[in-house]
């Protein structure tokens, strides 16, 4: 066998010897067989942003390969609260391109991510796996372009403070063991999101970290690397449900919620995308930024109003969205800036050997940079549809490339400075607003509605049943309220901990 397959930490990799792409139903019967699996998982997201589960005991031979033929039916009106139930029965149709060994159970079990389909054997139009899947076709038809992305998971771990190395409050980003308590809970979590399918950057502990009530909170961050759209969602919703249930096995809390206090660091869910020309990048022409990825970013201006309706779902999500945190709240862009909405981080466009100054014996042999440029969308945070989220980036790609005057709105939302400083007041006075509340996101998704539902992109009931999400928070007036009644804030926290 290939040695890629062999070293590959994917049992179902190893085992079959091909990419997930390239798995058929004879090579998921045939692990099953061999690996004496007796449990079949199907596993699908949800309105709320969580995985549902079917559980299917494998008996014999035929109902295995009938399940994984044939799928199965669920009630869809209870999973998705906009389609009606006089109508509401879908089927679940496996993606074998998903398939990964259940680190958690006990009995020899096999998952897989499914998708929707009607009772005329033809995908949910609003189905959230199909949404995205719909958005990349287009763009793609639209400009020969492919779209990949990658997202960095933020979030809280909460435990006794054991009063061992005490940590020091808003000063966690990368530290190290003893003085981050979860360094070890982090690593497994990779090890155990890698066997599933997962493709990971790095994980680090992050900024955010204080202790209350005789608690400790630390934040930790796992970045994963850039994939095809459609599975950079699927890995980021899988992580999602590993990392709560080690946290249960643990006996820990977990948390992707946006804010769970006042002046501490939120949690963000940042997507870093890409556009591609076949197998290469077209982010960077001759060492900048190219025009095709600032065309791209002028179609992320015009949306980023109405992305929150898929990106900061409640309303303490707009907590996180306040200045001076390390949080976007002006509609703009610039280099390596932390407090702009979109971020071009560094990009390995220069052309010094790094290498061979630190380890002289390397010297001599001509590295080529690799093109790893991305542009990061800094709004989402941990309460994002993120199917939805990402199909609302790539539709805001495709929209820069349909604008006339792309490049001009690039440059003037572009800034290189901190737009948070006084002496930027002219500037920021003069951008755009991200919304401040549940209630104005609903106003923004409801004024652009017909960018998300051209092309047939957006199902009009997905975009209805988003619509009606936010505004039943009624939150146009929570900013003032919460001045007025502070304890509201952290009830808010509480209602809406476990959210995504």
């Amino acid at each position: 066998m290939n040695k890629y397959f062999e070293f590959n930490i994917n049992p179902l990799i190893c085992h079959i010897g091909k990419e997930p792409d390239n798995f058929t139903k004879r090579d998921i019967i045939d692990f099953v067989i061999k690996n004496d699996i007796r449990i079949v998982n199907f596993r699908y997201v949800a309105m709320d942003g969580r995985l549902k589960t079917l559980n299917f005991p494998i008996t014999n031979y035929q109902y295995l390969d009938s399940i994984l033929s044939y799928g199965e039916r669920v009630d869809g009106s209870s999973l998705f609260p906009y389609i009606e139930a006089g109508s509401s029965d879908l089927y679940v149709i496996p993606r074998f391109s998903t398939a990964y060994m259940d680190p958690f159970a006990e009995t020899p079990t096999l998952g897989l991510l499914c998708s929707y389909f009607t009772k005329d054997g033809l995908p949910l139009e609003s189905s959230p796996e199909y949404t995205l899947r719909k958005a990349h076709n287009s763009f793609h038809r639209a400009t020969g372009f492919r779209f990949e992305a990658m997202g960095e998971l933020e979030f809280y771990l909460i435990d006794t403070d054991d009063n061992m190395f005490p940590i020091e409050d808003q000063k966690g980003y990368h530290e190290s063991s003893p003085f981050t308590k979860f360094e070890s809970f982090r690593t497994e979590a990779m090890r155990l999101i890698a066997q599933s399918g997962g493709n990971i950057k790095y994980g680090h502990s992050e900024v955010g970290n204080f202790t209350l009530d005789g608690k400790i909170y630390e934040q930790n961050e796992i970045e994963f690397l850039v994939n095809p759209v459609e599975s950079a969602a699927d890995q980021l919703l899988m992580a999602k449900w590993i990392l709560r249930t080690l946290a249960y096995r643990y006996g820990i809390d977990i948390t992707f919620s946006p804010k769970i206090t006042e002046g501490k660091a939120g949690s963000g869910l940042h997507f870093h995308t890409r556009i591609m020309k076949g197998d290469q990048s077209v982010m960077i022409e001759n060492g900048r930024l190219s025009d095709t990825a600032r065309t791209a970013i002028a179609g992320y201006m015009k949306c980023a109003a109405a992305l929150t309706a898929f990106g900061n779902t409640n309303p303490t999500s707009y907590f996180r969205l306040v200045p001076h945190q390390e949080a976007p709240t002006s509609v703009c862009w610039g280099d390596r800036n932390r407090s702009v909405l979109v971020r071009v981080p560094l990009g390995w466009t220069g052309d010094t050997d790094m290498l061979a100054q630190v380890n002289p014996l390397e010297g001599g042999e001509e590295l080529k940079m690799p093109n790893k440029q991305t542009v990061e969308m800094r709004s989402p945070d941990g309460s994002a549809d993120i199917y939805n989220m990402m199909a609302g980036l790539v539709v805001a790609a495709r929209t820069g490339f349909e604008m006339a005057d792309a490049l001009k709105v690039a440059e003037s939302t572009y800034v290189d400075v901190n737009i948070h400083d006084k002496k930027n007041e002219t500037k920021l006075n003069s951008l755009e607003q991200l919304p401040s509340s549940c209630h104005e996101s609903a106003m923004q998704l409801e004024r652009n509605r017909a960018i998300f539902e051209a092309e047939g992109v957006f199902a009009p009931t997905l975009i209805d049943g988003t619509i009606n999400a936010l505004r039943k928070f009624d939150d146009a007036n929570i900013r003032e309220e919460i001045k007025k009644h502070p304890a509201m804030m952290m009830d808010l926290v509480r209602k809406y901990y476990h959210c995504g």
